[in-house]
Order: structure tokens, then C-alpha cells, then sequence
């Protein structure tokens, strides 16, 4: 029998959240070059985690070309607030097999959204 299971692709660390738009139909934008260094796809599901509040929630990214955008939108809007940190994750399914090893790619977002490392 093979067993797939979930495992952390990658994640975005201690993001500041810049803005929310609660009128907007859903998602999370994200500036569109850390999304590609994170390997996080357009329109991916991802989880979002609240540093500030414990808040958890799921949404999909968008990329936009605003240089340090993370803009919660819709109803998901209210969890947050412009200033809160937040993690974002993405998750794949993977063979358990193919799980052992894996490492995932982190990006730990700094100054104001504009600089980030890579673990």
C-alpha cells in the first residue's frame, strides 16, 4: 500500500501584513518575487497563522507586482490587522517515501517586507 501524506513545502516567516481589503472576494496578495523565491504558485491554497492574534485560516495566494504586499482580503479580513506578523505555509502531497529528507524552503521576510533570508 503507498500512503501519501501532507508535508510543508514551503513557508514564508514573520510577514508583516500591509493592508485588508475586507470587500474583496478572498485571498492573500503577496509581491509577486517573494512568492516565486518561496516556489509558492499563483492561486495555491495556503495557510496563514497569526503571530500577533493566534488566528488560523486558509485562503490562496495571488501574486501582485506592490514590493512587500501581504494584503489579507475578504472575509478573512477580519482576522487580522495592518502591522500583524504572519507565516505562510503551503503544504503538497507527497508519497511517504518521498517525504523522508525533504526540506522545506524558508524564506524569513524582514525590514519592512523588503528583504528576506533563505533557511
Amino acid at each position: 500500500m503507498t500512503t501519501q501524506i501532507y508535508i510543508l513545502q514551503s513557508k514564508i516567516h514573520r510577514a508583516i501584513v500591509t493592508n485588508s481589503e475586507i470587500d474583496y472576494e478572498g485571498s492573500i496578495f503577496i509581491d509577486e518575487n517573494i512568492l516565486k523565491e518561496a516556489e509558492i504558485l499563483p492561486y495555491q491554497k495556503v495557510e496563514i497563522y497569526n503571530i500577533n492574534n493566534g488566528e488560523r485560516f486558509a485562503t490562496y495566494a495571488v501574486p501582485v507586482k506592490i514590493i512587500g504586499e501581504f494584503c489579507i482580503n475578504g472575509a478573512a479580513a477580519r482576522k487580522v490587522q495592518k502591522g500583524d506578523r504572519i507565516i505562510i505555509c503551503a503544504y503538497g502531497i507527497v508519497e511517504r517515501q518521498s517525504a523522508i529528507g525533504h526540506t522545506p524552503k524558508v524564506l524569513l521576510v524582514q525590514e519592512k517586507n523588503t528583504n528576506y533570508l533563505i533557511k
